[in-house]
């Protein structure tokens, strides 16, 4: 495969994995709102999705010179336009996975591991929090966990295997005390409903692990 077709392998597989993300954003807008009014404002689902929803509007005119390029402006578009304490959370993981890919134009799967690290890091740099702490770090951390290691041992269902890893790790936070946002200032009544964006997380992964299956697919 030459240079450029593998960049535009690169960046169309980017292109699906974002707009997915999106879509899915979208489309559980009410549901990932129900799950924040427990114990939080209530507008994470409604931030998220109009935050995506202007990822969309303007997804035609991103940078595609290099998967990194792509991730940065869609990075800078959530956190210009998803409200509330979302939008720089979820903004920093784009801009951070777009400056760990750099200039690349092919990424393995030790390149996609080293971004997804790079998102993480930005996210607790941003919001403060680590493991444990009941966020979205907790069903995200698992998960790049299990893929980095199956793709490591050559598994053949790495990210639907993560995808099922964050699935699992959202619904165990439920038995968790919240330690950051909104819900740690209700104490012990965070206990017993699992933590929206690790719910998001969750979701998210299985709509992108599917999404790809079918990509993959196709292209056979």
């Amino acid at each position: 495969m030459s240079r450029d077709a593998a960049g535009k392998s690169a960046c169309a597989t980017v292109e699906l994995v974002v707009r997915t993300i999106a879509e899915t954003a979208i489309a559980n807008e009410t549901y990932f709102c129900q799950l924040d009014s427990v114990v939080g404002d209530g507008d994470f689902g409604y931030s998220l999705a109009r935050g995506f929803e202007k990822v969309l509007e303007n997804f035609d005119g991103f940078d595609r010179s290099s998967p990194g390029a792509f991730l940065k402006k869609v990075g800078l578009m959530i956190a210009s336009r998803v409200g509330g304490t979302s939008g720089p959370i979820w903004g920093t993981a784009f801009l951070r996975a777009g400056s760990a890919a750099g200039a690349k134009t092919a990424l393995s799967g030790a390149d996609v591991v080293a971004m997804l690290r790079a998102a993480v890091a930005g996210i607790q740099a941003r919001g403060g929090a680590s493991l444990g702490d009941k966020t979205l770090l907790d069903a995200l951390v698992p998960a790049i966990d299990r893929l980095e290691a199956d793709l490591a041992s050559g598994g053949a269902e790495a990210l639907a295997n993560a995808a099922q890893v964050a699935e699992r790790a959202a619904a165990e936070t439920s038995g968790m005390l919240a330690k950051r946002g909104r819900a740690a200032y209700t104490g012990e009544r965070s206990i017993g409903s699992p933590d929206p964006g690790a719910v998001a997380i969750g979701v998210i992964a299985i709509r992108v692990s599917a999404a790809w299956r079918n990509y993959s697919s196709a292209k056979e």
